[in-house]
């Protein structure tokens, strides 16, 4: 890595790799939630990972590089904690399992937000406008995620676990 430019490219793929394995692992969350709220929020989820991800391929190559072939290890390791402790957990109720869900997926919701924080500050650096503007986007739609399961969480399913 020489530049910027190289830590902003390696970044951005690291993301890519990030949204692959989050969409599976979200897609996953939804199919275990109990919750009809929780489900759709995940499922709407999905598809915000799948946006996201179409949009770092299309920034990735428009710097003439490939999106392909970083594999995120940090997310790869919280899609693991998240199959074994909300989908292979046994729990005693859904509401449980649904609580386990959420905290699982905001752990995700984190990594993506403070990797896309990062990326919109290299942009803005390198004074890439377009790319800083559709980063931030990104940065505010998984902020957005991670608020909808703040709200489910203590409006709904916390006092249910409880």
């Amino acid at each position: 890595m020489e530049t910027l430019k190289d830590v902003y490219l390696d970044q951005l793929k690291d993301l890519y790799s990030a949204t692959t394995q989050a969409k599976g692992a979200t897609r996953d969350l939804a199919g275990a939630a109990g919750s009809d709220t929780l489900r759709d929020a995940l499922e709407r989820g999905v598809e915000g990972i799948e946006d996201g991800r179409d949009a770092l391929r299309s920034l990735i190559r428009s710097h003439g590089a490939d999106p392909e072939g970083e594999h995120c290890k940090g997310m790869e390791g919280l899609v693991r904690e998240a199959r074994l402790h909300a989908i292979e957990e046994d729990f005693g109720t859904p509401a449980t399992r649904d609580a386990m869900i959420i905290s699982q997926y905001q752990r995700m919701a984190h990594y993506a937000i403070a990797g896309y924080g990062c990326v919109v500050a290299f942009a803005e650096e390198l004074e890439l406008a377009e790319d800083a503007a559709t980063l931030r986007g990104m940065l505010d739609a998984a902020h957005s995620g991670d608020s909808t399961m703040t709200e489910i969480a203590m409006e709904k399913v916390n006092m249910r676990a409880a």
